[in-house]
């Protein structure tokens, strides 16, 4: 079989996100508003807060998006994401 390109979530048109698996139109209009609201997404994880995509949904279509541009490892891991544990 052969691989698509990653949809990139943050420039994709609501057709190219109709392509992920789960995504109808109502969910890919809900990227796009999401999207435009927060001023794009800063990791693909991020997409899980977009109304109606939860981690089920996400685990279908994380290896089919990206966030664009080749992600420095310092941006890739925001310190106040979580905090640490010892």
């Amino acid at each position: 079989s052969w691989v698509l390109a990653a949809v990139n979530i943050n420039t994709a048109s609501v057709q190219e996100l109709q392509t992920l698996p789960n995504i109808g139109p109502a969910k890919a209009q809900a990227i796009v508003e999401y999207r435009t609201q927060h001023g794009g997404f800063k990791s693909i994880e991020e997409i899980q807060k977009v109304t109606g995509i939860g981690a089920a949904t996400f685990e279908k279509m994380k290896a089919d998006i990206s966030v664009g541009g080749g992600a420095k490892p310092a941006a890739a891991k925001p310190a106040a994401a979580k905090p640490a544990t010892k």
